[in-house]
């Protein structure tokens, strides 16, 4: 059911809610039929309005998917209810009590000292290293601006600086380490409808580093496109993920037609917190739970490819 709408109101479209959340159209449209929140109103030609206090609750709601939880469990629960779960739940899957280096960053981040901020991430990674970074102190860091975005505390144009800064700082990690030789030949990306794509950057910089050659499609690539870069491409093994907002129920019935469209010798790896909502795992799909996997994963492919567990080329060659 829809609300008329007061002049006085602050309504954002679908399209800005969509854009400031990173809930698709499709996600809120379900959700509104389905859990009867979000409840938009309709401007004077018809279309999906949302008010201020909506989205602030969308925000908790998004985090909350992304920490692992289901949307039946927080899509529907009032802000006080959502405030306790974040409260709750999110230190024991996220950052937690934010350090010297976070507090500093997040105060950088609203000052915006982009210069600065990144400045500060190339130091990390020169103390701490590449892997150690991308494992401990880039999840930390997500987790934290995550949190403080969901309460208030940044602003959504704050948190889209930040990612562009890390979507920055991983890209080039995966251009310095990059090797068309190396092996295995992965291709990342998401599905449509699965917009999120930090992860999958993450774990291509830790490939590289592996030694593996990573082709990074950026985010909701058709099934059929992928298919055909696997194919141009002699692709080893297709890596897709799947956050926590992504429809359980569509997740299975992906994993299968992508399978079915790629060559017999190129694998398929999966990650993210959606695939914690497996009903099974499709033959022929390796799921990784975790950023440590992405190693443990190129060494069982490279064992699989040379019994002596050699280092090997492309399966295609």
């Amino acid at each position: 059911m829809t609300k008329s709408v007061s002049p006085a109101d602050s309504l954002l479209s679908i399209s800005a809610v969509e854009r400031d959340t990173g809930l698709s159209k499709d996600v809120l449209r379900k959700w509104e039929a389905r859990y009867g929140f979000p409840v938009p109103s309709r401007d004077e030609n018809g279309e999906r309005v949302y008010p201020g206090a909506q989205v602030d609750r969308l925000r908790l709601v998004k985090r909350l998917l992304d920490s692992g939880l289901r949307p039946s469990g927080v899509v529907g629960q009032p802000p006080e209810v959502l405030s306790d779960l974040l409260e709750r739940h999110l230190p024991k899957s996220g950052a937690g009590r934010a350090d010297d280096f976070e507090v500093t960053f997040l105060d950088g981040l609203r000052r915006h000292d982009t210069p600065v901020l990144r400045q500060g991430l190339n130091r990390l990674i020169l103390r701490e290293g590449v892997s150690r970074f991308i494992q401990q102190r880039a999840s930390r860091l997500i987790a934290t601006v995550g949190e403080a975005w969901a309460r208030g505390e940044l602003e959504i144009y704050e948190e889209h600086l930040f990612s562009e800064l890390m979507q920055s700082l991983l890209g080039g990690l995966i251009d310095d380490l990059n090797d068309e030789r190396g092996a295995p030949r992965l291709l990342l990306t998401t599905l449509p409808d699965e917009p999120h794509g930090l992860g999958l950057l993450m774990a291509a910089a830790l490939a590289a580093l592996e030694g593996a050659y990573c082709l990074t499609l950026g985010t909701q690539t058709p099934v059929l496109e992928i298919r055909n870069a696997t194919q141009a491409r002699l692709i080893d093994a297709v890596a897709l993920s799947f956050s926590g907002i992504y429809p359980a129920r569509k997740i299975l019935p992906a994993l299968e037609e992508v399978r079915q469209g790629l060559p017999p010798s190129a694998e398929l790896w999966v990650g993210g917190a959606g695939t914690g909502r497996l009903s099974r795992v499709p033959e022929g799909v390796y799921v990784l739970s975790g950023l440590g996997d992405v190693v443990d994963a190129i060494a069982d492919w490279r064992t699989r490819q040379s019994p002596q567990g050699g280092h090997v080329g492309g399966s295609h060659a």
